[in-house]
């Protein structure tokens, strides 16, 4: 493997040249180590930016922003940064509300009346926070299409597809699910009250002020972008890489096109505004309450969290082979921007490095990972008793535990052993996660971690597959919510496969009666007088999408 030498912009004043190692230096090869899988030239790569108190001090890169053309990535090189984008569009958002032209607490519909009303209004408010229910629209149209690289996706497509759900995951401010759909109807709310688009928007009222001259919102796929990278994704069951490149024109949710040197330039905004004021960029920061009494960490278009016992303002973001991270140390004045070009870059743990670098000796105790040792003994007929399949109602999130070597496991074949505390308590290795069941006889049980409310999981009894069985299920399925898509359920000796249109069909396999797993989804079919009606389809950010059985 060929090293690339480093490409680097460095302030004067923390890298001026000594006859011995200088504390800029220290710093230079402290970041380059986070980084050092991401240094040669046959690689996709990485750029990392460091401010202190609103000011750039360290700028890199690292690896290739082509593979093709052999161009280093540079600091100045611009990167898709997914879900960071979500901040600007809250801001848009922010500087209407503060011009007098919406209320964060106003009814969605007053700005998108083809959205329909589900009983409890949705606000602006539920949408920068994802507690509004509504279903994400990457989950939508990649079950629509069965496939999400080929087509395009436009707005439009988003804008088709949303008001066609006929329900919410739940009722809008009782949870924080994830919901790129409410980003992208904030960019439309965005267009319809000011009259120019999101791009338009950001660029006169955020970009500009600040002088972040390589960021847009990238509205036009075809739009050449000088000093762009490309990405990259793992090849398939081989060596190398493959082109990953976004391919859509959707913005709000995603979508802004930056370098580390302008995030940062964003970062100190948030710690003294010139766009804005500081009562605008405080409530971006603020936690979310739940109407169950409960609270996210998520405000607006932003996650705050703690890190080594220091506070962090932070959002991370992923979209084909882009990997993304802009975060700050509000009372240590640090900020840190990273984005890379490699799908299997974690840019919140390459940030967590470059924390550990800048800010040695200011941060608390790491939190070094220690493997908990068992501290009772369980017997195998209650290990025996603990395994089996486990469902959340709520979520429809499925749990399998299982026996080996003489340990409770999660899966069926293979995965963590989980350490007995007690006879009814199982802590998660490396994790302050327990499952504690309750007593009797197919007990389920709750999910437990600090700060957290506990989570229910409930007990079912597992099935046998055979043909037979699973040929019940076989049939065409339409969905009216996913504008008609037609889904073919074909049977083999152990599980289903579907598939729509031309998409390579996907199998599931049985769990409990009528449900079953595949491709990250959880199928729950339903009966009527013994026939088999239809079925609703479930993954994290989607829940119960409805197909109705055709003749």
């Amino acid at each position: 493997m060929r090293r690339l030498s480093l490409i680097l912009v460095v302030i004067p004043a923390i890298a001026a040249a000594q006859p011995r190692m200088s504390p800029a230096d220290s710093l230079a090869r402290a970041i380059d180590r986070v980084f050092d899988g991401w240094r040669d030239t046959e690689g996709p790569g990485c750029a990392v930016g460091v401010s202190r108190n609103g000011r750039s001090v360290y700028e890199r890169g690292y690896g290739m922003a082509n593979l093709e053309t052999a161009t280093p990535i540079r600091p100045s090189s611009i990167f898709h940064v997914a879900s960071v984008s979500k901040q600007f569009t809250a801001a848009a958002i922010m500087l209407l509300a503060r011009d007098g032209k919406l209320s964060v607490d106003d009814d969605i519909r007053k700005y998108l009346p083809e959205m329909p009303s589900y009983g409890t209004p949705i606000t602006i408010r539920h949408l920068l926070t994802h507690t509004s229910g509504l279903r994400d629209q990457w989950s939508l149209l990649a079950l629509a299409r069965g496939r999400f690289e080929e087509d395009r996706i436009t707005e439009a497509d988003v804008m088709d597809i949303v008001p066609r759900q006929t329900a919410l995951n739940f009722k809008p401010g009782a949870e924080y699910v994830y919901s790129n759909t409410g980003f992208t109807l904030l960019a439309v709310i965005v267009k319809r009250v000011s009259g120019q688009s999101l791009r338009e928007f950001a660029d006169q009222r955020i970009f500009k002020p600040l002088g972040m001259t390589s960021t847009h919102f990238h509205d036009d796929y075809t739009m050449l972008v000088p000093g762009r990278t490309s990405a990259y994704e793992p090849r398939d069951g081989a060596l190398g890489w493959r082109v990953g490149i976004p391919n859509f024109d959707v913005y709000g949710a995603t979508s802004l096109f930056t370098t580390v040197g302008d995030l940062l330039k964003w970062e100190a905004n948030l710690d003294k505004p010139v766009v804005g004021d500081a009562e605008m960029v405080s409530r971006m920061q603020m936690p979310t309450p739940l109407t169950t009494g409960d609270t996210s960490n998520y405000g607006f278009g932003l996650t705050m969290s703690r890190y080594r016992g220091a506070r962090v303002v932070e959002h991370n973001g992923a979209d084909a082979g882009y990997r993304s991270y802009v975060g700050r140390f509000p009372e240590l004045g640090v900020g840190i921007a990273i984005e890379c070009n490699g799908a299997t870059a974690n840019t919140t743990a390459l940030a967590r490095g470059v924390a550990d670098a800048v800010l040695r000796g200011e941060l608390g105790p790491a939190q070094a990972e220690v493997m908990p040792q068992a501290t009772a003994t369980v017997s195998a007929e209650l290990l025996a008793r603990r395994a089996g399949v486990y469902v959340q109602p709520t979520t429809l999130q499925i749990v399998e535990l299982s026996v080996r070597n003489g340990a409770l496991i999660m899966g069926r074949q293979a995965g963590p052993a989980l350490v007995p505390v007690s006879e009814n308590r199982f802590r998660m290795p490396g994790q302050p996660v327990e499952l504690v069941f309750a007593n009797g006889e197919h007990a389920g049980f709750d999910r437990a971690a600090p700060g957290v409310k506990p989570v229910t999981y409930e007990w079912r009894q597992s099935v046998a597959p055979t043909k037979a069985v699973l040929s019940a299920f076989a049939g065409r399925y339409v969905s009216d919510e996913l504008g008609g898509a037609i889904y073919r359920v074909t049977a083999t000796d152990s599980t289903i496969e579907l598939a729509t249109g031309t998409s390579t069909p996907f199998p599931a396999r049985p769990v409990f009666a009528n449900t079953f797993l595949g491709a990250g989804y959880t199928i729950q079919f339903s009966e009527a007088k013994s026939r088999v009606t239809g079925f609703e389809i479930t993954d994290s950010r989607m829940r119960r999408v409805k197909f109705v059985r055709m003749p």
